[in-house]
Order: structure tokens, then sequence, then C-alpha cells
């Protein structure tokens, strides 16, 4: 059987289950599986032949397929990935894998949906109803909202900063009801990571109520955000060029995704990190000096994070050898400006739309093609669909942007939020005032 250790490396390793619904590990550490199985290259050349069900399957028998039954895995995958990841040719060398396909337009929904069935599938021999508790800067919180809505014994706590997310993402988060419950802090997305991560650590609440995290910190949202760089690549005209990854990144759970994706077999050259001003990581690569900042606010929301999570994880990838990733990764920074520059060129000369994350993506493979002679197979993640961003990206392209079905329906609801401030007491009461 599979098992995950720690990145802190302070606590006995877990199974797959203790992992998923413990979120974080006792020692504050993040998940990682013990080995990461390789795919046979008959399988990579099989790609293109097979669907996103077909090798998203694949993908995830290799990985745990120890740890559950081939029915069971069947059964989440066909629950989980209903919905394609696109890749989109913008010019020569250059193509958009689309990710915002799902029922929230983000990302996000390939890995909630994905967990949401796992979780449900092992709280069938629970008692006690679980907890999960979500920081939010953007996308994640939505994600989460649509994948567990409804699903049994489970209760959701969506932790977002005020005045930080965009309209439309604030109105996904904060309409469900039911079993989701939205708390907007008084703070930064670092307040609401540093609170949820609290209530991890406290003992005494532990004592009380089941918690787990649905954050890019558990192992079952990275998983399965694996299974899209196996689908963007399928899609290539030209598979034999080297491949080069462009990710927008925020906490990193999405880079991490692709870099086991590719220890898994999947032949990519090189990845870009590509932030916007909140650059720790870039900044790290440059001088190999790790410093958390507190985050600012940007356009490109999702990804305002001064201190990402799952750097713990790109150190633990790479031996916690800043040389090997240096030359692993190529990092990025983009301001406000140059990121609307981009959506306007893009528009304007491609006739394609951005979202402010997929042009921070677009702009660091940019900056990779001019620093190297070699012709590749670029592909930049689009991680959220445009309409979420309507009046910035607007404001660049000069006309209105067309607004997907699901969304009207959402902007047409009722917000429903809880405001609590970053002190620690007020979430720890209401979690323990809840039934």
């Amino acid at each position: 059987m599979l098992h995950f250790y720690s990145t802190q490396g302070q606590c006995p390793p877990a199974t797959l289950e203790e992992a998923v619904m413990n979120g974080l590990a006792p020692d504050g550490g993040l998940y990682m599986p013990e080995r990461i199985p390789r795919l046979p290259d008959s399988f990579i050349k099989q790609l293109p032949a097979l669907s996103f069900h077909e090798l998203s399957y694949e993908i995830a028998k290799t990985l745990l397929g120890e740890s559950l039954t081939e029915n069971t895995l069947l059964e989440i995958i066909k629950k989980s990935s209903h919905f394609d990841a696109p890749l989109k040719k913008i010019s020569p060398g250059i193509h958009s894998l689309e990710l915002f396909h799902g029922p929230t337009l983000s990302f996000k929904d390939f890995g909630a949906q994905f967990m949401a069935q796992l979780m449900g599938y092992f709280m069938q021999k629970k008692d006690n109803p679980l907890h999960i508790l979500v920081a939010t800067s953007g996308d994640t919180g939505s994600a989460i909202a649509q994948a567990f809505l409804d699903v049994p014994s489970i209760k959701v706590w969506i932790l977002y900063p005020q005045g930080k997310v965009s309209w439309t993402q604030e109105l996904q988060l904060t309409t469900m009801g039911k079993n989701i419950t939205a708390l907007e802090v008084q703070g930064t997305f670092d307040d609401c990571q540093r609170l949820v991560k609290t209530a991890f650590s406290d003992q005494d609440l532990r004592s009380k109520r089941s918690l787990t995290s649905a954050n890019s910190i558990n192992i079952a949202r990275l998983i399965p955000q694996s299974f899209y760089y196996f689908r963007g690549f399928a899609q290539l005209e030209d598979p034999y060029l080297p491949t080069v990854f462009s990710v927008p990144s925020g906490n990193f759970g999405n880079l991490a995704a692709g870099i086991i994706a590719q220890r898994m077999g999947l032949p990519i050259h090189h990845f870009i990190a590509a932030t916007n001003i909140n650059d720790s990581v870039p900044s790290y690569l440059k001088s190999g000096i790790f410093t958390p900042k507190p985050s600012k606010h940007t356009i490109s929301n999702a990804m305002d994070v001064g201190n990402p999570s799952n750097f713990a994880r790109l150190l633990d990838l790479y031996g916690n050898d800043w040389t090997k990733i240096r030359h692993a990764l190529f990092g990025v920074s983009y301001t406000d400006i140059e990121t609307e520059n981009a959506i306007h060129q893009v528009f304007t000369h491609n006739h394609y739309i951005l979202d402010p994350h997929g042009a921070v993506a677009y702009l660091g493979l940019q900056s990779y093609l001019k620093s190297k002679a070699e012709n590749i197979n670029g592909i930049f993640l689009e991680t959220a669909h445009p309409a979420k961003f309507a009046a910035d990206v607007e404001k660049c392209i000069h006309q209105k942007i067309d607004i997907p079905p699901n969304l009207q329906e959402t902007l047409l609801k009722t917000k429903y939020a809880t405001l609590i401030g970053t002190d620690y007491s007020e979430l720890k009461s209401l979690l323990e005032g809840c039934e």
C-alpha cells in the first residue's frame, strides 16, 4: 500500500485515507507520496487516443491503485472528470490550456471534484461529521463549495479576505448556503491561511471537531491537478518538440502537480513559475533565500500569496537543493500594468481573451522564449474564465465579455457571509458553536 510522509519528517507515514482526511500532517508538514511511480512510455505514446476520463483513470490507478479498488477509482473518476481541458493554439509555438470548463469556471474544479468524491467515499464509514476549512484568495472557495454542496456529513467553512476577491468570485462562494458557510475575514489571504493552520494545530478544538483542509495543502487536491498536464500534452500537434509549461502561481500547488506529472513520465522539458508582484518564489530562484512577505493585492488575486504553502513541496521534490530547483524552474513576476497590456495585446493580435492569471502565465512563456533559441511547444495555463474578472478584462479589451449562463445565474443570487476579524478566537468560537 502506498503511504504518505510529511515534508517535516517528524511523524509516522500515513495511509491515503489518513493523509486526505487530516489534510495537514501532525507535525505541520504537507503530505507527499513515498514514491511516485513512472508510467510506461507506451502510455505516453497512447495519450492522443485516450479521452480525459480514460487517461485520468490510468494515472490515478498507477498512483493510488494500492490504496483503492479499481471499481472505487472508476466511480470517483467518472463523477469528477466530466469536463475537458482543451488546448487552444494562440500563435506558432504558443498554446493555452483552458482549465475553466468546470462548474465554477476555474482550474480548481478539477481538484475539488476529485477530492469531494474521495472524501465522500471515506465518510461512508464515519460516524461524526467532518469540518472542512478552506482559505481562499479567489477561486478555491467557489470550487470547493460547488464540489461539496449537499455531500452528507460534511460541513465546509470558507475563509476569504474582505474586498480582495472579485465580486463574481465572492458571489460564487457566498450564495450556496446549506452545508457551506462563508466567512468574510477583515484581513489578507495570508490571515485566512494562518487562521486555518492555527485551527489545525489546536488540539483542544480537534478533540471536539473532525477537521481537514481542502486547500492545495491537501494531497487529494494535488493529485488530480496532474491529470490535465497529460491532457494538454496529448493535444499537441508535434509532441516531439521540447514542451514547456508556464504556470500562474500563487500557493504553488499547480506547479507541484506539474512536477509530479513530470516524475510520472510526462516529457516536460521545463517549467515557468510565473507570479504577480507577490514574488517570494521567483526571488528565491534568483537568490537562494526564501523570504515570505505580506501579500499585496493585484488584479490576478488568486495569486496574491506572500508565503505559499506548497513551497515546502517544491523543496521536497528537489531534495532541498537550490541548484536543482533553479535549473528546473524559470521564475518571473509581473505588475498589474504588464498584465493588463498582455490582455490587450493578445486580444488585439490573436483575438483571444485572457484572464489576468492566464495573462501572467502568457508573459512568463514569452520571457522564456526570448531567452531560448530552440523551437518548443509552449503551453500556458489559462486557469479561470475571463468573465470572472469582467471589469478588469473589459477595461483592457474595450468591449463586453459574454457571461456563461451558469455564471449569470450566480450573479442574480444574494450574498450570505459572516464577517470575522483576524483573531483566531472568533473562528474557534464559530467552529465550537456549530452543530
